[in-house]
This record gives C-alpha cells, sequence and structure tokens, in this order.
C-alpha cells in the first residue's frame, strides 16, 4: 500500500453496543466480497489460525463448515459473519485491533475466495492503553 492510499473503514475507535472497542472491522472492499460470497454460498464465517502462514490470511467457510470450539475465541462479527481466531493466537493478538481486507491474489485452498484473483487480507495496529482498558479482556472465550 502506497504512502498516499487510505483504506476507508469501520474504525478500532467506534464501538460495539456494550462500549467496548471492536476487535475486529472491515473494509469496504472486504464487506463486498463478503456479500458476494454470502449470493453464492449462504451464511458465511472467519477462522484466523496461526498456522505457516502466521495469520496473515484468514479463512472463509460456509457457516458451520469449520467447527470452532474451546480453543477458539470470537472476536465479533464483519458483513455479518463471525470472526473467529485460535485462542493460543488470541493470546499473542490481544492488544491488537484487527482490520479484514482485500488484496490482489489466490486465497487459501479452502477459503470460499479461492479462484477469485482476489483475497482476504489482515492489516492490524496495536490498541491503545485506553482501548485496551476498555476492553477489560470482553470477548466471548
Amino acid at each position: 500500500m502506497s504512502a498516499t492510499e487510505t483504506i476507508e473503514a469501520t474504525t478500532a475507535e467506534q464501538t460495539g453496543a456494550d462500549g467496548t472497542p471492536l476487535r475486529v472491522t472491515a473494509t469496504p472492499a472486504a464487506l463486498a466480497l463478503i456479500e458476494e460470497l454470502k449470493a453464492e454460498y449462504g451464511p458465511v464465517m472467519f477462522h484466523q489460525s496461526g498456522g505457516c502462514c502466521d495469520g496473515s490470511s484468514p479463512m472463509c467457510y460456509p457457516k458451520g463448515d469449520f467447527i470452532v470450539g474451546d480453543g477458539d475465541v470470537h472476536l465479533g462479527q464483519v458483513g455479518g459473519a463471525d470472526f473467529y481466531i485460535s485462542r493460543s493466537q488470541f493470546e499473542v493478538w490481544k492488544h491488537t485491533h484487527i482490520m479484514l481486507d482485500v488484496v490482489p491474489g489466490r486465497g487459501g485452498m479452502f477459503s470460499l475466495e479461492n479462484g477469485r484473483e482476489k483475497r482476504f487480507h489482515i492489516r492490524s495496529r496495536l490498541f491503545t492503553q485506553a482501548e485496551n482498558d476498555a476492553l477489560g479482556g470482553a470477548c466471548q472465550l
């Protein structure tokens, strides 16, 4: 991304209904791709794992095709799609705001966007101290 390029998105400074900062948001390009996938596959969900790629490319699945369990943390929703992260990765990233974006390229082999010549990509930033204080560990475990 060039220094002059900006990403419009729901910002981490916005808060959820309970007043806590949002842990995950999405760019308009990501929201458009989510809608495209939902039109083809129905409801979808995301899972962010540590894996070999250290989490820069989340996987998008039809809702219910990936079984989440005690080893996963629900970060929130983007475009009506639940977004989960592995508990071990959450422990490393719990002070980080995640923004779902889209970049050119191939998606993960099992991710729904594969073959569209664009893929989901994670951008992130650390929460401010005030945001960390407001979060107080709040998320569905």
